[in-house]
């Protein structure tokens, strides 16, 4: 038991390295008076156990998983600081594909 619990603390901490406001807000970039600070999303998650069989034999084991998209960044510029959201192509072609389906329905609905 107490090795289960080394593999699942073990793995914590790497999910706790992994996401960290490094990870978050990246380094800022200064060009001609204007700072920009990069922001993302970061979705960690892990697991591990372990346990014994009928035989006697024993196995234990875990993973860890990371999935960071940029959203947006801080810009700062005389003193004033602006959010600047970032839209990936994905995302806007998901958009349209479903409000072209809501539009559809609405028109289906009515005649």
């Amino acid at each position: 038991m107490a090795e289960q619990r080394d593999v699942v603390g073990s793995i914590l901490t790497r999910i706790r390295d992994l996401v960290t406001t490094v990870t978050v807000y990246g380094d800022p970039i200064e060009r001609g008076g204007v700072t920009v600070i990069p922001a993302s999303l970061v979705v960690a998650g892990g697991g591990g156990g372990g346990g014994n069989d009928k035989v006697g034999g024993t196995g234990e084991g875990g993973g860890v998983g990371m999935i960071a998209r940029p959203v947006g960044a801080y810009v700062i510029r005389e003193g004033n600081v602006s959010w600047k959201p970032a839209i990936s192509p994905g995302v806007i072609v998901l958009i349209a594909l479903i409000g072209t389906r809501l539009v559809r329905r609405a028109i289906r609905s009515l005649g």
